[in-house]
This record gives structure tokens, sequence and C-alpha cells, in this order.
């Protein structure tokens, strides 16, 4: 039997680039990586896009702000992930968490 393919087609507007914080204030403090997360092998980036199926309770909501306010929430309780790699003198890596 023949394999269908359909192609899906949508358009995309891409925006600048928002700073998203934690919706509470969160402790100021630099944190320095483990030795393992901090392996000159595993600094690269690897670009990532996730589909989803629609979920009809959202319909009527703009995904982006959805995504935006729950991101907020959750820096909350794991703020590192909101703060920014510093490279240290020994090129040791730490996270800047600004609070």
């Amino acid at each position: 039997m023949a394999e269908s393919h359909t192609t899906l087609t949508f358009n995309v507007q891409r925006l600048a680039p928002e700073l998203i914080v934690p919706a509470k204030p969160t402790p100021q403090e630099l944190k320095p990586l483990s030795d393992n997360d901090d392996l000159g092998s595993l600094r690269f980036h690897i670009p990532v896009v996730h589909l989803y199926h629609e979920n009809p309770k959202m319909r009527n909501k703009n995904p982006a702000n959805v995504i935006r306010e729950a991101l907020a929430k959750v820096l909350v309780f794991y703020y590192p992930l909101a703060g920014r790699l510093k490279e240290g003198p020994t090129r040791k890596l730490m996270v800047d968490c600004t609070g």
C-alpha cells in the first residue's frame, strides 16, 4: 500500500527576543556548575522545534502568552535557569543568578 504524505504549511512571524524573568523575587548568587556540567565537550547547541496536538480548552488563548506566564511562574522554583552563564578565570562555567 502506498504511503500518503500531507504537507503542513503555516506562517510564522518572528518578533524581537523577549527576556522572561521569574514571577517573584529569587536569590541573587553565583552558582558554579558541577564538573560534569562543565565539560568542554558539552558546550554546543542543538536547535529543536516541538509540535503538539491542539488542546480544545486552549482554543481562545494566545499560546505565546500562556508559555510566557507559565515560564515566569516555574522560574521562581528553578531560578538558576533564568540566570546567565559566565566563564570564570579558569574557564569554569558559573550561573549568575541576578534575582
